[in-house]
């Protein structure tokens, strides 16, 4: 597809000089290929992992809401949030992740035109993938979530709060899409603001759509999708004007399309689609199996207690974003050892979040299921799962952050390989655990194992991966 540097030579000679923020944006260079590491990483996160923790707070949200609506909407929720998190781990940490990767590497490397560039392709990509997604979710959700135990009641409520998530999930690529541009400049404030307004507005309005109030009338389980698309409708058109109004340091401009862009992108994008899809199949897998072998209050007791887990996501995203930028640039720079310094710092710090959640969660598990329901059936599925799994925690955790580290130095291989193993034991191990004991408890210690694997894979990987071996002359102190 052309280098690097014959991409850049492609795109020059149409853009005007810089003059506005130019000092700002080669400080926030400046700071990630010299500054110390540690410090450096706190001071980028801490905005990334409000914004993460804001995003996820969306979900927690409107599950609380609508487990007001009985425990066949809960069970629905179960069936429809794996599919609803593939979207956003897709479109914000795996394309998204190509996307920051991709213009990390470019400004890393002095290539301001090519990065600018890189924006109308993301554009692009997003929005057609967004179109991809909705059309074939709308068109296979009922044999979908059959699939993963769905039948009834809860069956009917999954389709109604899909259907309408669906019909606008564009959005939330496109938001995703523009987040991911910004962020990849080191800029990790802005999306942040971003996003936590979006879930200022998202908490009063998601119950005012489901139960109504004075002239607005009670919509139920549709008004928490139709939120959710008021919220992804605000955050795209926020990133949207911050972009087009020339302050991100990679800025919009209309040009011709190349095939080389996209390959920048989607080289990295689209392995990490892949892990993602390994990822959100891993508890898909384990929903069926619970939901073709157990009753409803196992599915959603296991489905509350998962959630969990979903909410390590955005915490280690938080970081994630940091390393993407951080070795992205660094790698893009030749600082090969620097780079992998920041990815195992960065790993490290997510292992200590994780681990505390996790060892919490084993211990004191009603305290998180009590936020969703009271059902004595479901509160006991859900605590077993985190006495259980709980304590592997802060494995999946300095592993995802590894995974983060290698999308942004463009190898995804052997991260990928990771999470198949870890797929590979829940589906294949969880089955053969089951028809073995008939027990749950040996399906949830499969994955236990698979979280296990996870991260002993990828930190074996990064620990000797080529990026971290460059000979550069290293630009700080660590």
């Amino acid at each position: 597809m052309g280098s690097d540097t014959a991409g850049s030579a492609l795109l020059r000679g149409g853009s005007p000089p810089r003059t506005d923020g130019a000092q700002r944006h080669a400080d926030r260079r400046d700071l990630v290929l010299r500054g110390r590491i540690a410090p450096t990483i706190l001071r980028l996160s801490w905005p990334n992992v409000i914004i993460m923790v804001a995003q996820a707070a969306t979900g927690l949200i409107e599950t609380w809401y609508l487990s007001r609506l009985g425990t066949d909407v809960l069970a629905a929720i179960a069936l429809v949030f794996p599919v609803l998190m593939l979207m956003q781990t897709l479109s914000g940490g795996a394309v998204g992740g190509g996307i920051s990767s991709a213009i990390a590497r470019a400004i890393g490397g002095g290539r301001s035109e090519e990065a600018d560039a890189l924006v109308l392709h993301a554009v692009v990509i997003n929005a057609a993938l967004g179109l991809a997604c909705s059309s074939a979710v709308l068109r296979c959700g009922p044999a979908l979530y059959r699939a993963l135990g769905g039948e009834g009641a809860s069956l009917d409520a999954a389709l109604t709060y899909s259907n309408v998530i669906f019909l606008g999930m564009p959005l939330l690529w496109v938001m995703n899409g523009l987040a991911s541009v910004i962020r990849g400049t080191g800029n990790l404030t802005v999306p942040a603001i971003g996003i936590c307004g979006g879930v200022l507005i998202l908490v009063p309005l998601s119950p005012l759509l489901i139960f109504g109030w004075g002239p607005v009338p009670c919509i139920g389980v549709a008004g928490g999708g139709l939120a959710l698309l008021v919220y992804y409708a605000a955050g795209t058109l926020f990133f949207g004007w911050y972009i087009l109004s020339g302050r991100n340091a990679a800025r919009f401009r209309w040009g011709p399309l190349h095939p080389g862009m996209f390959y920048r992108i989607l080289r990295v994008g689209g392995l990490a689609a892949l892990s993602s899809v390994i990822t959100n199949a891993t508890i898909a897998a384990a929903t069926s199996l619970i939901g073709h072998r157990f009753g409803l209050a196992e599915v959603a007791g296991f489905g509350t207690a998962a959630r969990l887990e979903y909410l390590l996501v955005p915490l280690v995203f938080g970081v994630g974003g940091t390393l993407v930028a951080m070795v992205g640039m660094n790698v893009g720079a030749g600082h090969g050892p620097r780079a992998r310094t920041i990815a195992l710092t960065g790993a490290t710090g997510c292992f200590v979040m994780t681990e505390g959640i996790g060892l919490a969660a084993a211990l004191m598990p009603a305290l998180w299921l009590h936020l969703f329901g009271s059902d004595p059936a479901m509160v006991a599925a859900g605590s077993t799962y985190l006495r259980i799994v709980g304590p592997f925690y802060g494995a999946y955790g300095f592993g995802f952050a590894l995974y983060f580290a290698n999308q942004g130095a463009g190898t995804l291989l052997w991260p990928v390989l990771g999470g198949l193993a870890r797929l590979l034991l829940v589906a294949g191990g969880g089955w053969l655990a089951l028809a073995a004991t008939g027990s749950v408890v040996w399906l949830y210690a499969a994955v236990a194992a698979g979280l296990l694997t996870y991260g002993s894979i990828l930190t074996a990987w990064t620990v000797n991966a080529p990026w971290g071996r460059s000979t550069a002359r290293q630009p700080g102190p660590a």
